[in-house]
Order: structure tokens, then C-alpha cells, then sequence
């Protein structure tokens, strides 16, 4: 399988189109967390946000993952991270997590950033393969007792 992974933007249909599959698969992961996990829809949480980055991984031409980077502080923050269901275990997080560290040096950012919770252990395991490293949950994440935190410095 071939997957290409191509800067686009926030705005991309097949963006927003992954991000709302997201969203949906996070709600039933964390159906019984009170309150609502993943807060309000993308689009509204980054809607002032400098989002100085979003990619879309492509295989056989089709949508198979997104992320985003976004400023938090000195630092770049990974958001909307996801990879469509059947395409986990191929590969696609690791070309996205590559893509997302070669834009943030291109940034000058120093290291990235992210927030991922206990009910994803795929994506714990992407980014520890990856290089990432635990870190102290950061606000606004600092309170949810579900949130797992990582960085990774950028060389």
C-alpha cells in the first residue's frame, strides 16, 4: 500500500470529513466520562487557533489519516491526530507523526507536544514508537485524570 502524506488545509473537506470520524469515535470510547471529552466539534475549539500545519495521509488515493499542529506556548501542540480504523498498524501514524516533526523544525519549534487519553492505547503505542516521551499532563488537560501527555524534542 502506498500512503502519501500532503499539507493541506484546516479546511480540506476530506480534513474535516476525518475530524468528524474522530470526534464520533471518541464519544463512544469515552461514552461513560462525564461532561463531553472531546469538547466542542474541531472546528469550533481551533477556529482562532494558529493552526500552522495540517496533513492528510493518503492511501491508494483515498483519506487515511490527519493531524494538526497548532501553537501552544514555545512549543507546537499535535491535535485532531487520527488514522481511519482500517488503515491502523500500516504505517500512516508514523508517516504522519514524521511529517508533523520535519514541519515543526521547518517552524523552529523546538519540541511537539500532545494529549491523548487511556482509552486509545494504539495511540500511545504510535507515539512511543515514535520517540515520544511521557511528560506531566499540561493545562488545559491537567485536571482530566484520563489524559495522557507526550513530547518529543526536535533536533
Amino acid at each position: 500500500m502506498t500512503v502519501e502524506v500532503h499539507r493541506v488545509a484546516w479546511a480540506d473537506p476530506a480534513a474535516i470529513r476525518l475530524r468528524e470520524q474522530m470526534v464520533a469515535e471518541m464519544r463512544v470510547r469515552y461514552a461513560d466520562v462525564p461532561g463531553d471529552p472531546i469538547h466542542l466539534p474541531a472546528e469550533e475549539v481551533f477556529a482562532g487557533d494558529d493552526i500552522p500545519y495540517t496533513a492528510l495521509a493518503l492511501a491508494a488515493g483515498e483519506p487515511a489519516g490527519h493531524l494538526a499542529l497548532r501553537w501552544h506556548g514555545p512549543d507546537l501542540e499535535l491535535k485532531r491526530m487520527y488514522v481511519v480504523p482500517g488503515r491502523r498498524g500500516r504505517g500512516v501514524a508514523a508517516l504522519l507523526l514524521r511529517a508533523a516533526e520535519s514541519a515543526g523544525a521547518g517552524l523552529r519549534a523546538s519540541r511537539i507536544i500532545l494529549e491523548t487519553g487511556d482509552r486509545q492505547p494504539e495511540a500511545v503505542r504510535a507515539y512511543e514508537k515514535a520517540g515520544y516521551r511521557p511528560i506531566p499532563a499540561f493545562p488545559p488537560y491537567q485536571d482530566l485524570p484520563y489524559s495522557r501527555c507526550f513530547a518529543k524534542d526536535l533536533a
